[in-house]
């Protein structure tokens, strides 16, 4: 039996083109604020929050579903590093952050997209643990960022965000080794699929609504 199509116009599909839509309106809040005004500030957080959630909530949905579509593949890593791309470019403008953690982490998030589009062709880099760990980390920090706390709560965002630093080198160099790893491997048996670091992505990690890992 032929499986039934999958719509274009699904819920997993339409909270990934909510994070998209709210990446403007997540800048133009942070702009108003000029992060120093209480109330913009914390809008900007909350819609950073919201639209962090729905990273969670579409691949779940997808997974669960059966709900992935092409769109989905190509959409789903574009917002997240829209998202969180934005938050760090934002902070770093405003002098919350330092310019080398932005360009560190931005570096590794499009490095990584690009190695998975290096090796596609050759099998899928299974999913890590410490991405999950690295996501959690960007978010929880960029957020505490945007809050608008007093001292001694502040002083806990650049902790949370030296974590952050670390775990997002450290798996994006584990992601390069298994990448070459994968492209050796197909270079030995071009004719077999090869899959680096284990079969399948499991299902606890955190993915979008095309299963796409986050590495």
């Amino acid at each position: 039996m032929t499986p039934k199509p999958v719509p274009l116009v699904n819920v997993a599909n339409v909270l990934t083109f909510a994070r998209i839509v709210l990446v403007p309106v997540f800048a133009l809040l942070v702009l108003a604020s000029g992060m120093t005004h209480v109330g913009w500030r914390l809008a900007a957080a909350a819609v950073f929050t919201v639209a962090s959630l729905t990273d969670y909530v579409d691949g779940w949905v997808a997974r669960s579903r059966n709900l992935v579509t092409s769109f989905g593949k190509v959409a789903d890593p574009i917002a997240d590093k829209a998202l969180t791309g934005t938050a760090l470019v934002l902070l770093s403008f405003y002098g919350q952050l330092a310019w080398w953690v932005t360009i560190v982490i931005l570096i590794r998030e499009w490095g990584v997209t690009g190695l998975r589009f290096w090796v596609i062709r050759h099998g899928v880099i299974a999913a890590s643990r410490g991405g999950k760990i690295k996501t959690m980390l960007q978010v929880l920090a960029i957020g505490w960022y945007l809050c608008p706390l007093n001292p001694p709560l502040d002083a806990v965002g650049p902790w949370l965000m030296a974590a952050a630093v670390i775990v997002t080198v450290v798996t994006g160099v584990d992601y390069l080794w298994r990448a070459l790893r994968l492209r050796r491997q197909a270079a030995a048996a071009p004719t077999s699929p090869a899959v680096a670091g284990a079969p399948v992505a499991d299902s606890s990690s955190p993915s979008g609504p095309s299963g796409e890992v986050k590495a």
